[in-house]
């Protein structure tokens, strides 16, 4: 039996308030609306009841955003692709912001378990004056559990029509790839944090925000697989190569709430649940 899973989710400002609006099909949820920073920035936890997707099953999400709202969206766990018998599963999201819209897109890694087929995409439409903060962070397999990714494939797909694409597929048996020193090099936890706008971003905010995102690698353990660049002047991006998931998270963080200060003026307050 596969699953298919759609979300639709729609912020607006009702004065004074960011309020969440949603809507879904199939087993995909929104828990409700937290305000820890106040009424201007609504946080939102997805719930997948299922705790994974196999091969056919689909989740798709949409979230819209206008006028000033902030949304900032997690997750509860890891979202789990586990093995397939053939059909590919896919995780499609959605993103469009529009006027001065913020959107913080923060979930939890994904694992591909050994012998899933899997798709990750994600597609941003910014309006010119809308900002996007978001990471994606993937684990391939469960090595601490003696539970190696040897087989599978993973393709991920991040998208700003027309301003930048990122997309590859991993295919676990191209050693090459997933071993060679041009490749993975071994590690099995590959991550990103992009900070994107609408128009370009101004030169001393570029600038300053790759500074401190550099200086927060070059203290980390993960400095010697981690960096910061600009593609073009839309985008900013740290990315990032680990053995594990919990050290490439802990630098993520650093850098987001740095970004966020920089960036926004907004101080550090992590999503509840990441506490629970």
């Amino acid at each position: 039996m596969t699953w298919h899973a759609k979300l639709d989710i729609d912020y607006q400002v009702e004065s004074p308030r960011t309020v969440a609006r949603h809507q879904h099909t199939g087993p995909l949820r929104v828990l409700q609306s937290l305000y820890p920073e106040g009424d201007a920035i609504c946080h939102n936890v997805l719930v997948h009841p299922p705790g994974g997707l196999v091969g056919g099953d689909t989740l798709a999400i949409t979230v819209t955003a206008s006028g000033n709202a902030h949304g900032l969206i997690t997750t509860p766990g890891a979202t789990r692709f586990y093995r397939s018998a053939g059909d590919v599963a896919v995780q499609q999201t959605r993103i469009t912001l529009q006027d001065q819209a913020r959107l913080e897109w923060l979930p939890l890694e994904a694992i591909c378990y050994n012998n899933c087929l899997a798709q990750n995409r994600l597609t941003l439409a910014l309006g010119a004056q809308a900002e996007f903060m978001g990471w994606d962070i993937t684990a391939f397999g469960l090595p601490n559990a003696g539970l190696p990714f040897v087989s599978g494939g993973f393709l991920q797909h991040i998208e700003v029509p027309g301003v930048w694409l990122e997309r590859g597929h991993l295919d676990a048996t191209d050693a090459r790839l997933m071993d060679g020193p041009l490749g993975l090099a071994g590690q099995r936890c590959m991550a990103s944090l992009f900070f994107v706008t609408g128009s370009n971003l101004e030169r001393h905010r570029r600038e300053a925000g790759l500074e401190i995102a550099r200086e927060l690698i070059a203290a980390h353990q993960l400095h010697a697989t981690a960096g910061a660049t600009c593609p073009n002047p839309q985008v900013m991006v740290v990315r990032v190569l680990s053995t594990l998931v919990e050290p490439t998270t802990h630098l993520l963080r650093q850098v987001w709430m740095a970004w966020r200060a920089h960036f926004w003026q907004l101080p550090t307050t992590e999503p509840r649940i990441w506490s629970t």
